[in-house]
């Protein structure tokens, strides 16, 4: 039975999208079926950027250290940088353009200066390997990348094309940081290109269950829509709070702590921070303390990162010598959080409350949202699709869709889902259903009330305390070792970070091979969060199905006992 939270979002939802209100919407096509839009977002990125920042003008907006910079600031950085970029270093529209860099100010305003300059921009994850960089850039033809030194160096001798690099550099204005963008010509009087909704934005990365990574390239009308989906929440919730005679003049404030290339802070953290008028304050590496110390000091409303990072603020042992109470809302995005820890989290910051988001890389981050009161009912549920613009189906491996609390593949239909991946099409035709719902790679079921519960993971993929890793990818860089005869590589439970990979192998002749140094030998393929935690070297086959396949599930299971014991 729907909850009293329920219906009253349910009222305000469809308040709001009558007589042309804030939510009202337009039916469109995609993928040749009529989808739901919201008519009042604007067209582009570039639109969306020009409109909020002149909203919010004087307001401060980034904080990374000793740098502050309100809305306005921060248009005029990347307006007079995406000239330089389309003046100086004749950017087309459509080049892609990389970013490899830490979390900064500065990689938040190249972010917006490519887009501004017609370009495609590239998220490369900061924490890959040079190799693994190399082969993001060229997967989709980059023509330049901006990156800060430490990944430059990664990159140092790797075979990048023709690709070209733009230094950056962070602690500093972005004048200085990103001064490399005009030092060839343009600035804010250049002439920027005109841009289209269905011009190609952004391309972020997805690990799957091949092995090999995935561009999930989007246009400006998905990505905008996907912002625009979660500032519809916040709308819903100002309404709310607004019936019952809550009122705040404090400026939403959030701590950016997640990784600036990650789904979860490029779509619900920092693009819709745009239209909400939120400050953002930057973190550099994440460490719990200095979250604490940052909230009190920059009084931050809400708090988002993988489940382990708010637990790990709940239960610090230095938590009381801060003040927290500004923080209302403590999220979680990009994996499970375990149900002890919304218990835990209500009953040490009994004055906020947890919540909990699903959305991928995929679908721009929208999904569905469970919060409040709801999630602490409903703890081990993701929560019901979005209003207005998400539906979520359970759909069987043949297209058809099953009845509430039946169990199958969570898809998901919206306006802000990706086009494709980049130079693949066979795994975009396999990504959607036939009525263009993508295919999650989740299984799970909806219940009486729309509520969706994940299950269990068609996806060969381990989910590290919010990073996806690609078990295939993980044992193809193990098999290189000379000493492997064959090996598996299985998701391990875990308190901290909710599964961690482990490895079992097998070596020539059972021929002893450390723990230790397969550890250091896999650490020099690939990125430090994908390195195997836990290590079984087994004498002997490994056990295997009547089909001769490696038994994984019961090797899960057998492994992670083994680890509890």
């Amino acid at each position: 039975m729907p909850t009293q939270l329920d219906q009253a979002i349910g009222m305000v939802v469809e308040k709001l999208m009558a007589d042309n209100g804030p939510l009202s919407i337009d039916m469109v096509d995609k993928l040749g079926v009529k989808m739901p839009i919201l008519q009042h977002a604007p067209a582009t990125l570039s639109d969306y950027f020009a409109h909020y920042c002149a909203q919010h003008g004087d307001t401060e907006f980034l904080v990374d250290g000793d740098c502050r910079l309100t809305f306005a600031q921060t248009y005029a950085h990347a307006r007079a940088l995406a000239g330089g970029l389309v003046e100086g270093y004749d950017l087309k529209k459509g080049d892609r353009v990389g970013i490899a860099a830490r979390n900064s100010n500065n990689w938040l305003i190249a972010y917006m200066a490519i887009i501004m300059a017609g370009g495609v921009a590239t998220l490369l994850n900061g924490w890959w390997q040079g190799s693994e960089l190399a082969e993001g850039i060229t997967l989709v033809d980059c023509r330049y990348v901006i990156a800060d030194k430490q990944r430059a160096e990664r990159l140092h001798g790797q075979d990048i094309g023709n690709c070209e690099f733009i230094h950056m550099d962070h602690d500093c204005m972005p004048d200085i940081g990103l001064s490399s963008l005009l030092s060839k010509g343009g600035g804010a009087q250049t002439v920027l290109p005109t841009l289209d909704a269905l011009d190609n934005a952004t391309i972020l990365y997805t690990s799957g269950s091949t092995g090999k990574s995935k561009g999930a390239y989007s246009d400006h009308r998905a990505v905008v829509q996907g912002a625009m989906s979660y500032f519809s929440q916040f709308i819903v919730l100002g309404k709310l709070m607004e019936m019952a005679g809550i009122a705040t003049t404090m400026q939403p404030c959030a701590l950016v702590n997640v990784p600036l290339f990650h789904v979860t802070a490029s779509i619900p953290l920092v693009l819709q921070s745009f239209a909400m008028g939120r400050k953002l304050v930057l973190m550099p590496k994440w460490d719990a303390e200095e979250a604490m110390r940052l909230i009190e000091k920059e009084k931050a409303t809400y708090f988002v990162g993988v489940p382990l990072m708010s637990i790990e603020i709940a239960t610090h042992p230095h938590k009381d010598k801060y003040d927290l109470t500004s923080c209302t809302a403590f999220a979680a995005g990009g994996a499970p959080r375990p149900v002890e820890h919304v218990k835990k989290i209500k009953e040490e910051m009994s004055w906020g409350f947890p919540l909990l988001g699903y959305g991928l890389t995929e679908t721009n981050g929208v999904g569905c949202g469970n919060f409040n009161e709801n999630y602490l009912a409903k703890p081990n549920s993701t929560g019901p699709a979005s209003k207005p613009i998400v539906d979520v189906a359970i759909i069987d491996a043949n297209g058809k869709h099953m009845p509430q609390g039946e169990h199958a593949e969570i898809c998901i239909k919206t306006i802000a889902n990706f086009n494709g991946y980049w130079a693949n099409e066979q795994a975009t035709k396999d990504a959607f259903t036939d009525d263009a719902y993508f295919r999650t790679g989740d299984i799970g079921y909806l219940d009486e009330d729309g509520y969706l519960f994940i299950v269990d993971r068609l996806k060969d993929i381990i989910i590290r305390g919010g990073e996806n890793i690609s078990c295939p990818e993980v044992e193809a860089a193990a098999y290189e070792h000379d000493e492997i005869v064959e090996l598996s590589v299985l998701g391990i439970s875990d308190e901290k970070y909710g599964e961690v990979p482990g490895i079992i192998y097998v070596t020539k002749e059972d021929k002893p091979l450390s723990a230790d140094a397969f550890k250091a030998f896999i650490a020099s393929k690939i990125a430090p969060f994908k390195v195997p935690v836990h290590y079984w070297h087994h004498e002997g086959e490994l056990p295997r199905l009547g089909t001769q396949k490696i038994d994984r599930v019961a090797l899960r299971k057998l492994f992670n006992d083994r680890v509890a014991g």
